[in-house]
């Protein structure tokens, strides 16, 4: 996605991987942690290095690549957690302008319209070239501190993923048809059935950096088993009279913590489900007679 943003501009681009592979300019086959004599050059020469790499690969790289890259030139990181880069650069690289970019979607849905945190570690000018460029691209920049923004990514990402991957392990065990659940499925179902398979089709490496890179990750997780066993307890088998009193007292809470925003998911997930496909009226094996 940064490969065709920059190209697009104008830039000339360069990719270093340890695989060959087919890419838009120029390609180096090399380990950025240990680059060879061409990529070597390469570096010395750019004026912005972006690691689109796994965190160890990054906090690996990044001595290296501070004695290579020019003094005025801008280091990039796409992490999705910043705040252990943002303090190795400011102890191995402090002299370099600096930025940490995290788009908030999958890079294939295209960066129009999307928002991307952004996290500056060191400012300068090629920080607001690229920042102006991921504009220009339709991004919606939303800047943030280095651990704000592992405090929201640990909501907005752990969180989210770990109910999703939950849902889907507990699914497994239950004794459900398949077939049968997708033409009886209710919208909440069929958009969670959609979340899941989005999220276990994807690449194993990225859920995991979510989940096992992020410090406040675990705190999400908690938090989430503890609501499923708070829901659990006023609904379990002798529960107390006023239960669902308690129920709905649960639910004005969470009414509250969505604010002034109740209205604006509200609409959203309707139009969502007005979006929705319909099951083919007959499902082969489902409620059919021969």
């Amino acid at each position: 996605m940064f490969t065709e943003l920059l190209t697009t501009s104008g830039s000339r681009v360069c990719t270093v991987d340890t695989a060959q592979q087919g890419s838009r300019g120029q390609h180096l086959q090399s380990d950025i942690k240990a680059p060879d004599g061409a990529t070597r050059t390469e570096l010395s020469t750019a004026d912005v290095v972006l690691l689109a790499v796994s965190e160890k690969v990054a906090l690996a790289a990044l001595p290296v690549l501070a004695g290579i890259v020019r003094p005025d030139a801008l280091l990039v990181d796409t992490l999705s957690v910043k705040s252990s880069f943002s303090e190795a650069v400011r102890r191995v690289a402090p002299g370099h302008q600096a930025i940490g970019l995290n788009p908030m979607f999958a890079p294939s849905l295209g960066l129009s319209g999307r928002p991307v945190a952004t996290v500056v570690h060191h400012d300068g000018p090629l920080v607001h070239w690229l920042l102006e460029l991921v504009r220009n691209g339709g991004g919606r920049v939303v800047a943030v501190e280095a651990s704000e923004h592992d405090r929201l990514a640990a909501a907005s990402q752990a969180l989210t993923h770990a109910a999703v991957l939950a849902f889907g392990a507990a699914l497994a065990e239950l004794d459900v048809d398949l077939e049968t659940l997708y033409a009886l499925a209710p919208p909440p179902h069929a958009v969670m059935l959609a979340l899941l398979a989005r999220i276990v089709s994807g690449t194993p490496e990225v859920y995991w950096d979510v989940q096992a890179g992020n410090p406040l990750a675990p705190e999400a997780r908690k938090a989430l088993s503890a609501g499923v066993r708070q829901f659990d307890a006023l609904v379990a088998p002798g529960f107390a009279p006023t239960a669902e009193a308690d129920f709905a007292a649960a639910l004005d809470r969470i009414r509250a913590a969505l604010g002034g925003r109740l209205g604006d998911y509200s609409q959203l997930c309707t139009s969502l489900f007005a979006r929705l496909p319909q099951p083919p009226e007959e499902t082969p094996g489902v409620g059919t007679h021969t």
